[in-house]
């Protein structure tokens, strides 16, 4: 590619942001990184909490039952949920308090630990997964669709090196 090509693609780009946030210009390319991925990630999160709201549950209850289902049909205890959770700040106990109202996950005492309380997805919570699945998939290809699966893996990549640190004590920069 051109030096040109590159420069359109990258004045593309800094137009969608400056567009979307009325900014002519942004200090440096970190800053204009760092608000491009939560432009983006704001419009993700919006675009699942409508999907949510439509099955009347929330984004975070969502993702309990996500968790849930890939441990079917053994189930984690409260803290493994946690730990697993895209947003820590949840509250787990009563997200799963919730869900057992509705009959989408039970809770049993552990086997060898009688402390320990399991949450299990129950055959409604695996339904109302399956239901909600091909509205999610079409919703999100619409927008994801627009990058190639080389573009994904890249965006993959680019976001590890973000949250990858996560737990890890910033280090000095060093030259």
């Amino acid at each position: 590619m051109t030096g040109a090509g590159i420069l359109a693609i990258k004045e593309s780009m800094t137009e969608a942001l400056s567009r979307r946030l009325k900014q002519e210009r942004f200090d440096t390319p970190a800053q204009e990184a760092l608000l491009s991925v939560i432009v983006a990630a704001n419009a993700l999160n919006d675009l699942m909490d409508r999907l949510c709201e439509k099955h009347r549950i929330t984004r975070a209850q969502y993702n309990v039952l996500r968790i849930l289902r890939g441990a079917h049909p053994y189930g984690h205890a409260r803290c493994e949920i946690a730990c697993r959770m895209m947003d820590r700040a949840s509250d787990v106990t009563r997200l799963v308090d919730r869900l057992q109202a509705r009959r989408l996950v039970k809770r049993f005492r552990g086997s060898e630990d009688q402390r320990e309380v399991v949450t299990c997805i129950t055959a409604k919570g695996l339904k109302l997964l399956g239901a909600m699945q091909p509205q999610i998939d079409a919703e999100t290809s619409s927008i994801l669709g627009r990058l190639s699966d080389d573009d994904c893996r890249e965006l993959s990549r680019l976001c590890a090196l973000i949250f990858g640190t996560e737990g890890v004590e910033a280090q000095p920069a060093t030259v």
